[in-house]
């Protein structure tokens, strides 16, 4: 099975709300970063592309699209893996972009120090993936720098625009609905509902909140802990 659409947007530029309508629209399942979590033997699947020994068939196996981060750092491999893909890349407005994944999706990353990963190796293959691949890699270490990881959203655009034939490539803002979308991918029947628009944003906001929490108590349990042990040595050596 090969894939039949690429898509080159970054994450927080509509990626959910296209994964769902490709996959209404007979292009599914579609990859998503949430299949990496999902799937377990995924993030070793992606550590080989890290490492240059990429097999894109087994990442993905039953798969006829990819939209988002990390497939979307990969668009260029994906097109040579697949030449008769079409390519969708996903636009926004650079300010709403930024402060949209400030908000999300990188503060959840930063909020997951390596001790906690050690025991298990499938978490250190998604931590690795998400900082090589996107925080360190596309943003150069540099994403709180507002102006330049806007100066890398932008550039990005526009290397797409450079690299793919105009017939093989659509610029998307899922505002745009439907139309755009069915006419490039040679959809002749419209869906008679309106397109798939998820406030992904909201829940990711929650699910932060619920993390913090998380994270503060265990920070305070291994802080009682530490202290206790320590207590314990001193009466020990008294």
């Amino acid at each position: 099975m090969a894939l039949k659409v690429i898509g080159a947007g970054f994450g927080r530029t509509g990626t959910m709300s296209l994964k769902l309508a490709l996959e209404r629209l007979g292009f599914g399942k579609c990859y998503h970063m949430m299949e990496v979590v999902r799937n377990p033997g995924h993030p070793s699947l992606w550590a080989a592309v890290l490492d240059g020994e990429p097999d894109w068939d087994a990442v993905f196996d039953g798969y006829l699209s990819s939209v988002d981060w990390p497939a979307a750092a990969f668009y260029k491999e994906q097109m040579n893996r697949y030449p008769h893909a079409r390519v969708v890349l996903t636009v926004r407005d650079p300010e709403s972009w930024y402060r949209s994944v400030s908000e999300t999706i990188y503060p959840f990353s930063k909020l997951m120090p390596p001790v906690w990963l050690m025991w298990l190796k499938r978490f250190r293959h998604v931590r690795r993936l998400t900082f090589e691949s996107i925080w360190d890699g596309t943003f150069d270490g540099r994403f709180e720098d507002r102006d330049h990881a806007i100066g890398v959203f932008n550039e990005h655009i526009e290397a797409v625009r450079r690299h793919v034939p105009p017939e093989r490539l659509l610029v998307f803002d899922v505002r745009e609905g439907w139309g755009p979308l069915c006419e490039f991918l040679g959809v002749a029947e419209v869906p008679d509902e309106p397109f798939p628009h998820v406030n992904e944003g909201a829940a990711m906001k929650r699910q932060l909140r619920a993390f913090r929490l998380l994270s503060a108590a265990v920070y305070g349990v291994l802080a009682v802990l530490l202290a206790w042990g320590i207590v314990s040595l001193t009466g020990l050596s008294a």
